[in-house]
C-alpha cells in the first residue's frame, strides 16, 4: 500500500486510531501528508516507524527514551554504540525495578504470614506496616 487512511495504517500497525494520534502529538510520528479533502494519508514506511515505537514500548522504553532512539536511527552520524548505551541504560533501570519488585514480593509474603486472618482489622499486621510505612 501507497498511501493508506488513518484506519488502514491503525489496522497495518495493530493499534488503534487514538494511539497514532498521540504519537503525532508527542513527535514520534511525523505529521503526516493529507489529501485535498484533508483525510490523513500514511506510508509504508510510517507503518515501520510505527512498529519500532510498539516494539520499543513493550521492551519497556519511555515515550522520551524512545523519541532518542528514533532520533538516533535517522541521524547518519550515529554508530551502534550509541544505541547500546540507551539499552545498557535501559536494563540498569530494570534491574533496579526487579529488585524493588523482589524486595516488595518479600515484604507481603512476611506481612501476609504474619496475618491472623481472623482478628480485627485495628491489629492486622499489613494495615499496621501501611500506616508505618515501614518495610
Amino acid at each position: 500500500m501507497k498511501n493508506m487512511t488513518v484506519g488502514k495504517f491503525a489496522n497495518a500497525a495493530g493499534v488503534n486510531i487514538e494511539t497514532i494520534r498521540f504519537y503525532e502529538r508527542k513527535g514520534l510520528l511525523p505529521e503526516p501528508v493529507r489529501k485535498e479533502s484533508g483525510y490523513r494519508l500514511y506510508s509504508q514506511e510510517d507503518v515501520k516507524r510505527l512498529a519500532f515505537i510498539v516494539h520499543a514500548k513493550e521492551l519497556g522504553f519511555s515515550l522520551k527514551e524512545i523519541k532518542e532512539l528514533l532520533e538516533l536511527r535517522v541521524e547518519v552520524e550515529t554508530n551502534c554504540e550509541e544505541v547500546r548505551q540507551q539499552a545498557e541504560t535501559k536494563i540498569k533501570d530494570i534491574e533496579k525495578k526487579v529488585a524493588d519488585l523482589r524486595r516488595i514480593h518479600e515484604v507481603l509474603m512476611k506481612l501476609a504470614a504474619a496475618c491472623r486472618e481472623k482478628g480485627p482489622t485495628g491489629e492486622c499486621p499489613i494495615l499496621a506496616a501501611m500506616e508505618k510505612e515501614c518495610f
